[in-house]
Formats: structure tokens, C-alpha cells, sequence
């Protein structure tokens, strides 16, 4: 059998997931399979046919060799194939990827077991009683509603029991101690229609996964799978497919990494495919590699995409300002409130936001300013699922202000500031940004007789719109001082293009007649570059 060929059998074999149904081996050797009629996603309509090799293969059938593969996965491992683009960074159209490339590589890696049904979940919270994991600025009752919003964020997925049960060994693979994990294991049994259990926890390991659900007897969830999940389900543009995607990737090698050994313990893990050099372990991780290249590559030219955009923004000297916060603190509604944006439509959910997105608006001043609203934070999430959104919140590094916008109607408010400021800090965002936050409370609305008590923030209500007068100025305030722009009074020639040229390249805040037809007192506020250029281009001294 010729390489090209043993590629294409290769891949098939660990696609073919409904094979799985009629047989626990396949056929290889001077016999191939011919897959022509094989769809790995349609599990039933799969069919194997067998074919040779060249004609008059002296080999009879029954003389083919047998190989164990490992278990059908329920996400694809197969290449997909860009187009070839230019290389050339100044243009934003040669860096576009197409829709039918980005859409193969995220429907093609899809974890296991979740899938596209409808769940009644059984919560279970692991109430930590001491040492590094105990949550020390929220309760158990807290997160347990952190769990159950998570939950009905997703449509039709239903919480139908829950519970908190202490535990003194949550590093353990069933976390809890022999008593209360029989107490638990029994209880979610005796639930009819549980479906699927979600431990609350940050990441479970693919050992004690499969441990819980074996006990259990159906699929077992953590805030990582799910979270993932509940973005899977949001996502709708490229670049958050592409994200999502790649923060999938550790979930699904770590999960390869444990079916394999389980395979090892049969003997059937280390097996070479016909003489190619690798195991089948090898194979699935060198496909996993190739996939998260090129979700890294697409990433990239997204990336250079951004960056061109936001040069030209620079260019404009328009300041921008990043509108961040914990998810679902209202964010969106802000930045609507504050630019009158009729496109944005907030929505009262966990992570309507995945996208960064730019909005221009006007301080008091008449200067404009472009919001960016980006993804919410949330906690107990893993450090690569945030990294992998690095790509989007490069913009926030990149911005002249940040508002830090908390949810003062939340009960965990202090504690939702503390992750936002963490992951700010793991951001590595630059001194000059995170030394001058401005930090707004938000919802001041749905707090009875609410009183300002820290003249260092200011509280507002973005959806009945009070305060955001004092907001704008405190924003038009920072934006100045970090941005250097100053407010100067410039005497014009009315019969030239000065004036044109201010309008365009600063912003006029009045135009006063001296008396002579042809001058004015144009009053602006402009950077100190916009007004180097305009001295060089105007020889004004």
C-alpha cells in the first residue's frame, strides 16, 4: 500500500465512528477500504466496503490481517485544507478566510459527549472545607447559583435536582470522602431523568471523569466542558469560532491521553500500523497537532486583521476606551447607553458577549471615542481557556482607558472584581492602563434606597441611564491625561483648508469671528502629533 494511501485509511479508521457498532477491528493489509461512501458524522448511513489494491491481488481474503483500534471518538481528527492566501500584512481582503473553512474546523472538533440534545442536570457543588481550593470571598449557596445560571443559560437544558455536600479531599478522583460519595451516588440514581451531573468544579481529570461516570452511569460535566459548551452554543463569528475551537484542544488530548492508556491495560495501545513507525496514540496526537496548527494559523491572520484595523483607529486618533466586567454586569447596555448604538441588543444571559466589538460615541466635549465591548470574565475558569481569547483581548492591551463595569446588585460583587482584576493582571495589561481603571457600579436601579458610599467609583444605572452625565465627564477627564491631547485655542484662515483639516483631524469644540471676514478663534482639542502636523503642513509657528 502506497503512503498516500495509508494517510487516507489512517484517518479514516479513527473516523469511522459507526464501525464501532459492527465490529471491534478492521481489515488491513493488501486490502484497503474504499470510504468513498463513508460520512463519519452520519453515524448510521456509514458503510464499509473492502476493495484491493491494483488488480489480481494474489492475497485471498481470508489471509487479511486484523489490527485493534482504538474506540470511536465523537469529535473528527482530519486535516481540513486553506485556501492559499497572500502574505502581504497591508491588505485586510487577502487575509480573509473563508466561512466553509472556519465552519469545518469547528464543527469537526467536537468534545465528547455533550452533543447537540437537551440535558436535565443533576448540580453537585464540592463545598470545600480548607486549603488552596476553598473559595474564601463567596459561599457555597453562591456558587451553587453560579452553577445553576450557568446551567439555564443553555435552551432546554433543565436543572432538576442539586445539591452541596462538604468535602475535606477534593484533589481525589471522586472527590468526596466514602460516605458522602455513596450518599451522593445514591441520591442522583434515585432522581429520575438525570441525564447528566455537573460538578462544580474548575477541571475534573479524565480519570476522575470517567470514575463518576461509570459510578453514575451518565455523562459528567465541569465549569470547564461547560462553559465551553455554553460558548459553542454562542458563537457566530469566525474568530470566535476559531477561539473556541482552540480552547478545546486540551480537553480533547487530555481525554485521548486516558482512552489510550485504557486501551494499554488491554494491549492494544502501543500497536504499530503497519509498519508506518507510529502507534495509534501517535497518529491520533500528530492529526490533534495538525488540526490545532491550523487553527493557529487562522488565528493569526485574524490577528493581522485586527491589528490593521485597530492601526487604522490609531490613525483616526480616535481614543479607545475597553468596557470590561464580570459576565452578564451589563456591559452591552452600557456601551449602548453611553453611544445610543440602536444595533446593540443586550441580553440578560451568561456570555451573550464573545466578540469584541467597537462602538462610537461622544463626550461632552464633542470628541469622539470608540467603546470596545469585550467577552465577561467568569470564575474558576482555566488559564488556557482565557489564553486561547488572547487574540480578542489584545485589543483591551491596546486601548488609551479601561471601565471596569461590576454588577452592585450581585450578591458576589466584591468577589466577581477580584477575578476581573486577576485575570487583568494575567493579561499582563501595561501599568498605564491598570493604575487607572475607572470603576463603575452598575444596576444601582434594583438596590432599594441605594447610597453612594466610595466617592472613587461612580454608580450608575446604564438601563434607566442615570449618571452616565458624571461618567462621560470623568471618561473625557482620563482619556485626556492618557492620551496627552490638550485643549488649545488656534487662530485660522478662514480662506484656507485650516479649518477643514481641524474638523477632520482634531475636534472643534467652537468657532469664534474676531471681527475680520477672513479669521477665527478655533477652539480644539487636538494631540500634540495632529498639531505638529498641523504647524508642518500649515507652516503656522
Amino acid at each position: 500500500m502506497d503512503l498516500t494511501k495509508l494517510q487516507y485509511l489512517t484517518k479514516h479508521v479513527f473516523l469511522c465512528r459507526c464501525a464501532w457498532r459492527i465490529s471491534t477491528k478492521h481489515v488491513i493489509g493488501r486490502w484497503y477500504m474504499n470510504f468513498s461512501k463513508c460520512k463519519p458524522v452520519s453515524f448510521s448511513r456509514c458503510t464499509l466496503q473492502f476493495a484491493k489494491v491494483g488488480v489480481g491481488s494474489p492475497y485471498p481474503k481470508q489471509s487479511l490481517k486484523t489490527v485493534s483500534l482504538v474506540p470511536a471518538r465523537t469529535f473528527s481528527l482530519t486535516t481540513c485544507t486553506f485556501k492559499n492566501h497572500s502574505t502581504d500584512q497591508d491588505s485586510l481582503e487577502e487575509d480573509e478566510i473563508d466561512e466553509a473553512e472556519i465552519e469545518e474546523l469547528f464543527q469537526q472538533q467536537i468534545p465528547v459527549g455533550i452533543g447537540e440534545e437537551d440535558h436535565r442536570v443533576f448540580i453537585v457543588h464540592p463545598d470545600v472545607k480548607w486549603g488552596s481550593k476553598k473559595q474564601h470571598l463567596t459561599t457555597a449557596a453562591l456558587q451553587m447559583d453560579e452553577a445553576v445560571g450557568l446551567v439555564n443559560t443553555l435552551q432546554n437544558w433543565t436543572v432538576i435536582d442539586k445539591i452541596i455536600l462538604s468535602t475535606k479531599t477534593p484533589e481525589k478522583k471522586k472527590i468526596f470522602g466514602k460516605g458522602n460519595f455513596q450518599t451522593l451516588t445514591e441520591k442522583i440514581k434515585a432522581t429520575a431523568g438525570v441525564t447528566a451531573v455537573f460538578v462544580n468544579v474548575e477541571r475534573l481529570s479524565p480519570s476522575s471523569e470517567k470514575e463518576l461516570q461509570e459510578a453514575w452511569g451518565v455523562k459528567v460535566l465541569d465549569r470547564y466542558s461547560l462553559v465551553l459548551h455554553i460558548f459553542r452554543c454562542n458563537a457566530k463569528t469566525k474568530e470566535a469560532k476559531l477561539q473556541i475551537s482552540l480552547a478545546e484542544i486540551p480537553l480533547l488530548r487530555s481525554r485521548l491521553r486516558n482512552e489510550v492508556a485504557n486501551l494499554d491495560q488491554q494491549g492494544g495501545g502501543s500497536r504499530y500500523i503497519m509498519g508506518s513507525g507510529e502507534t495509534l496514540y501517535e497518529v491520533q496526537q500528530r492529526l490533534l497537532k495538525e488540526r490545532e496548527l491550523k487553527i493557529r494559523s487562522a488565528l493569526e491572520r485574524l490577528r493581522r486583521k485586527r491589528h490593521l484595523l485597530r492601526s487604522q483607529r490609531k490613525q483616526k486618533d480616535f481614543p479607545i476606551i475597553s468596557v470590561m466586567g464580570y459576565t452578564n454586569c451589563g456591559k452591552t447596555t452600557l456601551i449602548k447607553a453611553l453611544t445610543g448604538d440602536a444595533g446593540l441588543q443586550p441580553k440578560d444571559q451568561l456570555f451573550a458577549t464573545l466578540d469584541v466589538t467597537v462602538h462610537a460615541g461622544q463626550l461632552p466635549s464633542h470628541m469622539t471615542v470608540l467603546y470596545v465591548d469585550t467577552i465577561g470574565f467568569l470564575s474558576q475558569l482555566p488559564h488556557q481557556l482565557i489564553d486561547s481569547f488572547s487574540a480578542t483581548l489584545e485589543d483591551v492591551a491596546h486601548s488609551d482607558l479601561i471601565v471596569h463595569v461590576r454588577d452592585i446588585s450581585h450578591p458576589e460583587s466584591v468577589n466577581q472584581k477580584v477575578n476581573v482584576l486577576n485575570v487583568l493582571k494575567n493579561l499582563q495589561i501595561p501599568d498605564r492602563l491598570f493604575d487607572n481603571i475607572i470603576e463603575v457600579l452598575n444596576k444601582i436601579d434594583l438596590i432599594e434606597g441605594y447610597q453612594d458610599s466610595d466617592p472613587q467609583v461612580l454608580s450608575i444605572s446604564a438601563l434607566k441611564q442615570h449618571g452616565l452625565d458624571v461618567l462621560k465627564e470623568k471618561i473625557e477627564e482620563a482619556v485626556l491625561k492618557s492620551t496627552g491631547k490638550q485643549t488649545m485655542t488656534i487662530k485660522v484662515q478662514l480662506n484656507s483648508p485650516q479649518l477643514a483639516w481641524l474638523y477632520k483631524e482634531a475636534t472643534v469644540q467652537a468657532v469664534d469671528d474676531v471681527g475680520d471676514d477672513c479669521i477665527a478663534n478655533v477652539k480644539v482639542i487636538i494631540s500634540q502629533a495632529a498639531y505638529g502636523r498641523y504647524k508642518k503642513l500649515f507652516q503656522v509657528t
